[in-house]
C-alpha cells in the first residue's frame, strides 16, 4: 500500500472555506451526541474572525492602486480656471488672449508669460509694468529706470532701440531692422542716447598693377565713404521724441584704432541738421566728442534758429572756435534756450557776450576748459544772474509779466 504524503500549504485559508469546515464539523458532532435523533439540531453560526494585527488567519487583504504620478492626489486637482490660464499662457504667442479676461486672471497670465515673446505680440497689448520689468532685468543687469521717466516699458524700448543703433553697420545691416520697430515703439520712446556710431566696413584695396604710373594724380585713390546711419526716417516716426544725445565715435576699437572711426562727416552733419529742424518736439539736443568744427557747428546751429521747443543745447568737447561761437551767439537771440554747454572748445567769449545782451531766457552757460578771457566770463556771469533774477520774479508774480490784452469795443456810430 502506497502512502501519499500531503504537504500543507502555508497560505491563509479563505473565509468561506473556513466557515464551511467549521459548520460541517459542528453539525457532525451534534448528530453523534444527540440522544433523540427526532429533535431538530440548532446550527451554531461561525465565530467572527479577529482582524487585529496579531491574527494571521483573519487578515483581510485589500487591493492597492498606485498612481503613475507620485505627487498626484485628489487634494491637488487643478481648477478649471487654472487649466484655462495654463492653456492661454502656453499658446499666447499664436493666440494672445488678455483683454477679455478678468483683472485677477490677467494678472496670473502676465506673471507666467515669458519675457522672450516677440515684440510684435506684446508691444501694443501689454502695459503691465511688472512684465516689462522682468524683460528689462533679464536683458540688462543694471537698470536705472529713473533715467527713463520711471517707466519700465519706456526703458525697454529706448534701450532696445539704442542697442540696434549702436550696432548698425551702414551698407551691411538692413535698415528695416530699425524701421520695422517704429510701429511698436513710437508711443513709448522719449529719448535716444547713442554713444557709438559704426562706420561702413572698409574692404582691402585691390593691388595695383605694375604698369601704373608713379605720378600722384594717377596713383591717388578715392577715399571710402565714412558716412554713418542717417536718423531722419527714424526721428520722423517718433512723434514724442524729446531728447537726442549722440556721440559719433567707436567704443572698444582696440588695435583697430583709426581717426576715421571718429569722423563726423559733412553728409552726417547736413542730415542731422535737417532731422533736428524737422523734430518740433525736441527739447534737448546733445552732440559731444564728435570733432565738430566751426563749419559743422554753423550748419547745425542754423537749423536750430527759432526752434519751437528746444531748451538745452550741448556741443561740449568739440572744436568750435570764433565762427562757431558767433553762430551760437545768434542762436541766443533767436531761441528759447535755458541751458547752453560749450565746455572744452576754443576761443569765442567775445562773440558769446554779444549774444547775451539780447537774451532773457538762458539760465545755465557752461564754458569750462574753453579759452575765454576772464573779463568776458565775468560779464557773461552778470548777464546770467540778471536772467535768473528775472525768472524768479516771473515765478513769484506770473500775472504781472503777462502781456496786456486789448479789447476793442463797438465803434461809436455818432463819431
Amino acid at each position: 500500500m502506497q502512502d501519499t504524503q500531503t504537504t500543507e500549504s502555508p497560505s491563509i485559508p479563505s473565509r468561506s472555506s473556513t466557515s464551511t469546515q467549521d459548520r460541517s464539523s459542528t453539525v457532525g458532532q451534534t448528530l453523534s451526541s444527540a440522544p433523540q435523533p427526532s429533535k431538530p439540531t440548532p446550527i451554531i453560526p461561525p465565530l467572527a474572525k479577529s482582524t487585529g494585527p496579531g491574527s494571521g488567519s483573519g487578515v483581510r487583504r485589500m487591493r492597492r492602486i498606485i498612481a503613475e504620478d507620485a505627487e498626484w492626489s485628489l487634494a491637488i486637482v487643478p481648477l478649471l480656471t487654472e487649466l484655462c490660464i495654463q492653456h492661454i499662457v502656453k499658446n499666447f504667442q499664436n493666440n494672445p488672449i488678455l483683454k477679455q479676461l478678468l483683472p485677477e486672471h490677467q494678472k496670473k497670465v502676465l506673471n507666467h508669460l515669458s519675457p522672450d515673446l516677440p515684440l510684435a505680440v506684446t508691444a501694443n497689448l501689454i502695459d503691465d509694468e511688472s512684465y516689462w520689468r522682468r524683460c528689462c532685468t533679464q536683458r540688462w543687469p543694471v537698470c536705472h529706470v529713473d533715467n527713463h521717466g520711471g517707466s519700465w516699458k519706456r526703458m525697454f524700448f529706448e534701450l532696445h532701440l539704442e542697442n540696434l543703433l549702436k550696432h548698425f553697420i551702414p551698407n551691411t545691416t538692413d535698415p528695416a531692422v530699425i524701421l520695422n520697430l517704429l510701429p511698436l515703439c513710437r508711443n513709448y520712446v522719449r529719448a535716444i542716447r547713442v554713444d557709438q556710431f559704426l562706420p561702413p566696413v572698409q574692404l582691402p584695396a585691390p593691388p595695383r598693377g605694375g604698369d601704373q604710373s608713379d605720378s600722384g594724380s594717377e596713383g591717388e585713390m578715392e577715399e571710402p565713404a565714412m558716412d554713418h546711419y542717417q536718423l531722419d526716417n527714424l526721428v520722423a516716426g517718433l512723434s514724442h521724441l524729446e531728447e537726442l544725445d549722440l556721440v559719433y565715435g567707436v567704443k572698444d576699437c582696440g588695435m583697430n584704432f583709426e581717426w576715421n572711426l571718429f569722423l563726423f562727416t559733412y553728409r552726417d552733419c547736413h542730415s542731422l541738421a535737417a532731422t533736428v529742424k524737422a523734430c518740433h518736439t525736441l527739447k534737448i539736443f546733445r552732440l559731444t566728442r564728435s570733432k565738430v568744427d566751426d563749419d559743422k557747428a554753423r550748419i547745425l546751429i542754423r537749423s536750430l534758429l527759432d526752434h519751437p521747443a528746444l531748451e538745452e543745447l550741448d556741443l561740449s568737447h568739440n572744436l568750435i572756435g570764433d565762427r562757431g561761437a558767433r553762430a551760437a551767439a545768434k542762436l541766443l537771440s533767436h531761441s528759447r534756450l535755458r541751458v547752453l554747454n560749450l565746455a572744452n572748445n576754443q576761443d569765442g567769449g567775445k562773440q558769446l557776450l554779444e549774444g547775451m545782451s539780447d537774451n532773457k531766457t538762458l539760465l545755465e552757460f557752461d564754458l569750462r576748459l574753453s579759452d575765454i578771457a576772464q573779463e568776458s566770463e565775468y560779464l557773461i556771469g552778470q548777464a546770467l544772474c540778471a536772467n535768473r533774477e528775472a525768472a524768479r520774479q516771473r515765478a513769484l508774480n506770473p500775472s504781472h509779466f503777462m502781456s496786456p490784452v486789448t479789447v476793442k469795443g463797438p465803434e461809436n456810430p455818432a463819431g
